[in-house]
């Protein structure tokens, strides 16, 4: 199957448009030469700062190559969309430590499912109009460098926080890719990047994990330490941590570009079960059966039950110690998770000392 250019531009165009009918706020095409990207990937690797993360440095050079990890790729085009609710109360919930502080982004439903079917639709879309191609989709399921992918293509640059930042519309987006192998006409990179002298992100981060800007030591990150973490969380961070039980939008809500982040119209992304002003107590008395039915469908599933009590317990060592707190900590001194005994422990005694 061949195409004039004139072919390519409007499959290009026609592929923006659709894209943007099924949700997508912006969309852009690259090639597949990452270039810089993965040198940067490599001197992070070999820094160590991927901590436990061991499948960012599997899968060879695949991740930096679109084109090896799916054969016959010759382009990507990069698709965003946003997620932020319309009141977020984020610095409502962080300013009452006995309230459990949840990432923005993990509020609502799982993105990744309702992106991946919406790229699903998009790639039938351009199947209906010219026939059977090669492709396949990603949503931060694979060795795939989204974020060096979405700057190639035009959404934004990677700002010091080392998140795709968009000067129409901040950062709160998530991310997917359709590889295709068709050479369509590629989009104009971001290019210049807009963050100046402003560190804003690097100063506010609770445990200082921004070794320089543009670069990230994840073992320092509250997001690593409550999400990818699978042991205990080092002991000189867990005071650091405050309420933040799953994740950390710290510096996203510093950054002066997230002025002009739009609020979703996407009702999957919208709160469930009141978890945008939840207390940390009665989190904690969830059982098992009800953290898995209310996280059905939620990005908290990644952490699993017992990191999550595991998380709840360091918020709860950080909040006041009223007598709600402290029952709740003590309701769980005999759990059956080692993990979970020591950090209700450590809780305690912050609260012996207070």
């Amino acid at each position: 199957m061949s195409f004039s250019p004139d072919q390519l531009a409007t499959l290009a165009q026609s592929i923006k448009d659709w894209g943007r009918e099924l949700g997508f706020q912006q969309v852009g095409i690259t090639g597949v030469d990452l270039g810089e990207h993965e040198a940067h990937l490599r001197r992070w690797l070999e820094a160590g700062y991927q901590g436990e993360m061991d499948y960012m440095a599997a899968h060879g050079s695949k991740r930096s190559h679109p084109d090896e990890l799916v054969p016959g790729t010759l382009r990507v085009v990069s698709l965003r969309m946003d997620y932020l609710p319309g009141d977020t109360r984020m610095a409502q919930v962080l300013g009452q430590p006995e309230k459990a502080y949840v990432s923005r982004y993990a509020l609502g439903r799982d993105y990744h499912k309702l992106i991946r079917k919406r790229l699903q639709q998009l790639a039938e879309r351009v199947q209906q109009a010219i026939g059977p191609f090669g492709y396949r989709a990603f949503v931060d399921s694979a060795p795939v460098l989204e974020k060096a992918i979405a700057e190639q293509a035009g959404l934004g640059w990677i700002g010091k926080n080392t998140l795709v930042l968009n000067r129409k519309a901040g950062s709160y987006f998530f991310l997917g890719e359709l590889f295709v192998d068709m050479p369509l006409p590629v989009d104009a990179p971001h290019g210049t990047e807009h963050c100046g002298r402003c560190t804003a992100c690097m100063d506010i981060c609770p445990t200082a994990a921004f070794v320089a800007p543009y670069q990230l030591d994840a073992r320092r990150c509250i997001s690593y330490l409550t999400i990818e973490l699978k042991g205990s969380i080092p002991q000189e961070l867990r005071s650091l941590i405050g309420n933040r039980v799953f994740g950390c939008d710290d510096c996203q809500m510093v950054c002066p570009w997230n002025r002009f982040a739009r609020p979703t119209d996407q009702g999957d992304f919208q709160p469930r079960h009141g978890l945008d002003n939840a207390a940390l107590a009665e989190l904690f008395s969830w059982s098992e059966e009800e953290f898995l039915t209310r996280t059905e469908g939620s990005p908290l599933r990644r952490a699993g039950y017992e990191r999550w009590l595991r998380n709840l317990a360091v918020g709860l060592g950080n909040a006041p110690s009223t007598i709600p707190v402290v029952e709740a900590l003590r309701a769980r001194r005999e759990h059956p998770s080692a993990l979970v005994r020591e950090h209700v422990e450590w809780a305690l005694a912050r609260h012996q000392a207070a």
